[in-house]
């Protein structure tokens, strides 16, 4: 197991003022048993882990729009500067440019007014130009073997 595939050991549960104790206590068995370690959280975009994760994708996207630094440079920072795995411009490319866009279209659409919900312009231009990331050979980086 490598550090990328360690979020699908936990499950997040989205309680809503309707969820009894009863169905909540029956999930986190149900995790549980499945080796899941269940956090709760409220109905929120992107409930914990997007929440949190695509608004600093997107910020360090802007860091490269607004020439603040190389994204080599954005990557190696945060990969030694906080441990983790890969760097924001990487993992970005690792999750699909597009997949980001969609998301941050929806987050755009349902809460016009939530300044990190907003996606940079360089975003749109590489989904718009063909370039998803890792999945259609070329996004922040380029993959192909040429």
């Amino acid at each position: 197991m490598n550090n990328l595939t360690g979020c699908f050991f936990f499950q997040q549960i989205i309680r809503i003022p309707e969820t009894s104790n009863a169905t909540y206590e029956a999930m986190k068995e149900w995790g549980k048993r499945m080796g899941k370690v269940s956090i709760q959280c409220k109905d929120t975009p992107g409930f914990v882990v997007n929440h949190l994760l695509v608004p600093y994708l997107f910020e360090a996207m802007a860091m490269v729009e607004r020439e603040d630094a190389f994204k080599e440079d954005i990557d190696i920072a945060m990969k030694l500067g906080t441990g983790y795995p890969m760097g924001p411009l990487e993992l970005s490319d690792y999750v699909g440019l597009d997949t980001l866009k969609f998301i941050g279209d929806g987050w755009m659409r349902d809460y016009p007014d939530e300044p990190m919900y907003r996606y940079p312009k360089i975003l749109a231009k590489l989904v718009d130009d063909g370039k998803m990331g890792i999945k259609s050979g070329q996004g922040f980086y380029n993959y192909n073997k040429e």
